[in-house]
């Protein structure tokens, strides 16, 4: 396994990756769920790349920038043996040059949920995902369900400007006690941590009515809502029950499913989640 830290040399190495070449773009502080989609993408492909930036045009709070993880040295450590054949760690002047202006505003379906909570915030993900792929040139990149909208946002943007990578979402991977996990879940303090399993309770809750027939949307979101009200230490922000393509608001879930999000605080951190709701 390599570490490389430069476009220069990620393109030096990139051409002699055995095909296909599958890509995990990361912010590092890594875990199970992160490894996860690097073991698939050993599995499905030639040669792995793990990028490692903790990407600055995403972040609408300067704060929360500041006090995000930063692990590289652990993060190596645990990519080895999980079939990583590079580690791409770039420094943030490495792939925004100075003077660099270019944007890139994926649509609708970066507006609603995370879009408008955290203004700006998928224009970064548009554009730094962009960059990253014409880096690596991937056939295959590997994202976690649990960042949906996110998925969404990706595929659109790969479809819209004919990228010729496949974009593959990967299951959710959880705690024991349902707890999806993140890398924010390690800012948590012990109490908020105890508390942040109501997420996975409430997503549960509209999957179980669901599941005994209820296709109203707002009752939908009800279950959740009341969920939440009962843990004090939530702080709901958002719930959802959206068309998993177009994240468009549902009054009814019909045969194309749905997808049952939400966003919730605990103290200052900020925890989301979601689940898909499909006809049987």
């Amino acid at each position: 396994m390599k570490v490389v830290r430069t476009i220069a040399e990620m393109r030096a190495i990139r051409a002699g990756l055995a095909a296909p070449v599958g890509f995990v773009p990361t912010m590092g502080a890594l875990h199970e769920g992160h490894l996860s989609l690097v073991r698939l993408a050993a599995r499905e492909c030639g040669a792995v790349v793990v990028s490692i930036f903790v990407n600055p045009t995403q972040f609408n709070d300067k704060v929360d920038f500041a006090r995000y993880p930063r692990t590289l040295e652990s993060d190596v450590a645990m990519l080895k043996g999980s079939g990583c054949t590079v580690v791409f760690a770039p420094e943030a002047g490495e792939i925004y040059a100075v003077g660099a202006s270019t944007s890139i505003d994926v649509g609708a379906v970066a507006q609603p949920l995370e879009g408008a909570m955290r203004p700006g915030h998928f224009a970064g993900v548009a554009l730094v995902v962009t960059k990253l792929l014409n880096i690596v040139q991937p056939a295959r990149a590997y994202f976690g369900q649990k960042d949906a909208q996110q998925v969404v946002v990706i595929r659109r943007l790969a479809c819209d400007l004919d990228m010729p990578v496949e974009i593959v979402a990967a299951p959710t991977v959880r705690e024991a006690d349902g707890l999806a996990m993140s890398s924010r879940n390690a800012l948590l303090t012990p109490q908020d941590r105890a508390a942040a399993p109501v997420v996975a309770r409430a997503l549960n809750a509209a999957h179980e009515a669901f599941g005994q027939g209820e296709r109203d949307a707002t009752r939908l979101r009800a279950r959740m809502t009341a969920v939440l009200a009962g843990e004090p230490r939530a702080q709901s922000e958002y719930v959802s029950v959206a068309d998993p393509d177009t994240l468009a608001e549902l009054e009814r879930v019909g045969s194309a499913g749905a997808l049952v999000s939400l966003a919730a605080r605990f103290g200052t951190i900020r925890l989301i989640d979601n689940i898909l709701l499909t006809a049987a």
